[in-house]
């Protein structure tokens, strides 16, 4: 007989840092939650695992315009919302959540590993995703995450999946410069526009580096500087730059030009 969700907690190898025990100050407070998902064995589950774990999960929403009013009255932690949903889809009601809610932090669903929604979900303002298939143990330290402001993916993982995409959305960037402007062939995710002269030279270099998808720890070893530096420097492009997250900051790197596909060396 197939398990309920709750019980594959043992089942599954923890991705995340320091997902067992959160650390002090906001990330004790346990994020209020709204769960976007069309399927409602999804959401039922899904609130069962984060409920058992003393995570409270304040609404639930079941295609994409429901999920932007539910948002805008219950102004939720963190959103889980799926990327395919009927009458709006999750992507562009994620972008209206965001603007809505700038402070409220989005994981998308998906069913595949590497959607092809998912780096535009990113571009978006996302803070990552997970796949539906989620272990309990990694859905509950994902919200806990994200809550804390900081971004699901290991950097790693989110430059691969960077790479991978930026690389088609170069092409088909080019492909489209060659075909008349119409409202079918306008880019639904445009550049990051960012004024990268604000960033210090090591600020600059951190950013690239963080592009190539170099942890904070890896970043101190490679600069010989303390982690408590790194941090702070950061913390201060996330401020200078208006990043939400690490993702943001991988998928800024590629849009301006600092990291491009495939690149080991400072552009």
């Amino acid at each position: 007989m197939t398990q309920p969700p709750a019980d594959r907690i043992h089942q599954a190898p923890n991705r995340i840092p320091n997902a067992q025990e959160p650390s002090p100050s906001r990330e004790t407070v346990a994020p209020r939650v709204l769960i976007a998902d069309d399927e409602e064995l999804i959401r039922t589950g899904f609130r069962l695992i984060l409920t058992s774990r003393g995570i409270e999960v304040i609404g639930e929403a079941a295609d994409g315009v429901e999920a932007i009013a539910e948002a805008e009255r219950l102004r939720p932690d963190v959103l889980l919302m799926d990327i395919r949903m009927p009458k709006l889809d999750g992507l562009e009601a994620a972008k209206r959540v965001l603007r809505l809610l700038p402070h409220c932090r989005v994981l998308m669903l998906t069913t595949f590993d590497l959607d092809r929604y998912v780096y535009a979900a990113l571009a978006a303002g996302a803070s990552g995703f997970l796949l539906k298939d989620v272990t309990a143990a990694h859905l509950a330290a994902a919200v806990r995450l994200v809550n804390t402001g900081d971004a699901l993916l290991a950097p790693s993982i989110t430059r691969r999946l960077v790479e991978r995409y930026a690389t088609t959305h170069e092409a088909g960037r080019a492909e489209a410069a060659h075909r008349p402007a119409t409202a079918a062939t306008v880019d639904r995710t445009p550049p990051l526009h960012r004024d990268l002269a604000a960033l210090t030279p090591r600020e600059r270099e951190v950013l690239v580096l963080m592009g190539r998808g170099l942890s904070n720890t890896e970043l101190a070893d490679t600069l010989t500087l303390s982690e408590a530096t790194v941090k702070t420097h950061v913390a201060r492009i996330f401020a200078k730059l208006a990043l939400r997250d690490r993702a943001q900051a991988v998928i800024l790197a590629y849009e301006t030009g600092l990291v491009t596909p495939g690149s080991s060396t400072a552009e």
